[in-house]
């Protein structure tokens, strides 16, 4: 039993850290050829975005299948890789 505990909790993890590389790669197109980061509709998507990834991660925890620091870390790392590439776009605006 304890190795399917921690086969589910891999996956989880593994899902959830591609839906935040989905959402870096969403931001990244909409950069690319859509919107610049001052448009409201930039700042809806990563938004209504976040917000998904963050409802995914507290299911995930309430769950057992990661623990609240490993929730807490995707989102900061997801945040601070967004920070980068907003940063970057304003720069070359």
């Amino acid at each position: 039993m304890e190795k399917v505990t921690i086969d589910h909790r891999e996956k989880a993890y593994a899902l959830l850290k591609a839906d935040a590389d989905k959402i870096l790669r969403l931001i990244e197109v909409q950069i690319d050829n859509l919107t610049m980061p001052q448009c409201p509709l930039y700042e809806e998507v990563l938004d209504t975005q976040m917000f998904g990834l963050s409802r995914e991660i507290d299911f995930a925890v309430r769950l057992n299948l990661i623990n609240e620091n490993e929730g807490k870390s995707l989102l900061e790392n997801l945040e601070r890789r967004l920070n980068i590439l907003h940063e970057a776009a304003q720069k070359s605006v």
